[in-house]
């Protein structure tokens, strides 16, 4: 069945349907992965966005059950060149096509993918809506136009109580902003005992759990957006290491007084080039964020830039310098990967030991 794209600017696309027969609308940003669409698909971080896949044909190998980074994808549609109508791996167990009808996810196809990413390239990102072929195209651009996208989608897709995943090791706070389940098994392969809270749990909360250290989460949207998690943040420095990842690498960054934007179309997929400015060793890194740390706005702050991103130079690391907290705004626990970054997770274990062996020698004496 034949749909198109709309865009707000009154230009669109016609494609052939699949998933879900429903209309989907979102800001359309695009991800240049060349694999791991399933970890795509339900990352939190696409809250509310339709996904346009830059690689030609994607659903060659199935959805399977041990690649998700949420149990409920929340991205509002996909944009493909080509889906594969069969899916060939031992692990599938069902279609692009079925995994998008049962979730009720718009998809369309047969696009000039390239031609749409270079428009959002020059003029930005753009609200967009998956719609069925009409006569009259007027009515539905008003429609688009009228839309207010959300600006509570961390409340929207954060856990709405604490649960916890037992381990042996260092117990840790993980507060879930949009949280990907690939950090979960970095931190759960150490041993962790983890314990995962909503986004808008207080500081006294947190410290009442008496965790070794705190991982502030990835998410959706604009970081500014997210009342209260500066001030909780600010409460928790100095009192025990914090590790930011994505989202959570903006909020660290707010909560001392630096500064963020939105990026013209963002980053996202599994090949930015990273530099770590102390070793001057190139990452190559997943990531997926439309809003950046002003590198400027830094400067009058406590932190220091650790990362760098090769394209564009704007700021992928920062650590405070008097408080054990530091965050990056790439993925280390990056799923399908790359995992040039991992050891981070490492990092933040060294962190917390190193911390909690000062405490105890302090209370010593």
């Amino acid at each position: 069945m034949k749909r198109l794209l709309i865009l707000e600017d009154g230009t669109y696309f016609e494609g052939e349907s699949f998933g879900a027969p429903h209309i989907g609308t979102g800001e359309v940003v695009f991800t240049t992965g060349m694999s791991g669409y399933q970890e795509v698909l339900t990352d939190p971080s696409f809250k509310g966005q339709m996904i346009l896949f830059t690689y030609p044909t994607i659903g060659n190998y199935g959805i399977n059950r041990d690649d998700f980074e949420s149990m409920e994808p929340s991205c509002s549609g996909v944009i493909v060149k080509d889906y594969a109508r069969v899916a060939s791996n031992w692990r599938s167990q069902m279609t692009l096509d079925e995994f998008l009808k049962n979730k009720k996810i718009p998809g369309i196809s047969g696009i000039d993918t390239r031609a749409l990413t270079r428009k959002i390239r020059e003029s930005g990102t753009i609200k967009g809506s998956i719609t069925n072929v009409v006569e009259d195209l007027e009515h539905e651009y008003d429609q688009l136009r009228a839309i207010v996208l959300p600006k509570n989608q961390v409340q929207r897709v954060s856990t709405t109580r604490a649960f916890n995943v037992p381990g042996t090791g260092k117990s840790v706070v993980v507060v879930d902003f949009g949280m990907k389940q690939s950090i979960l098994r970095e931190l759960v392969s150490r041993k962790c005992s983890v314990t995962v809270v909503p986004y808008n749990y207080t500081s006294d909360q947190i410290l009442a759990l008496a965790p070794d250290g705190v991982l502030l989460s990835n998410g959706p949207g604009d970081p500014k957006d997210v009342q209260g998690a500066t001030r909780m943040i600010r409460e928790l420095q100095g009192k025990l290491p914090i590790f930011g990842i994505c989202l959570g690498h903006q909020l660290l960054s707010l909560a001392n007084g630096a500064d963020t934007f939105k990026l013209k179309y963002g980053h996202r997929g599994s090949n930015h080039p990273v530099k770590e400015i102390a070793s001057n060793n190139i990452y190559f890194t997943s990531q997926n964020h439309g809003y950046a740390v002003s590198r400027d706005s830094i400067d009058t702050t406590e932190l220091m830039m650790t990362h760098i991103e090769i394209n564009d130079e704007t700021v992928e690391g920062i650590k405070h310098k008097k408080y054990p907290s530091f965050s990056v705004q790439f993925h280390p626990d990056a799923a399908p990967g790359p995992h040039d970054a991992v050891s981070l997770f490492d990092e933040f274990i060294e962190l917390m030991d190193n911390w909690g062996r000062k405490n105890a020698e302090k209370n010593r004496y």
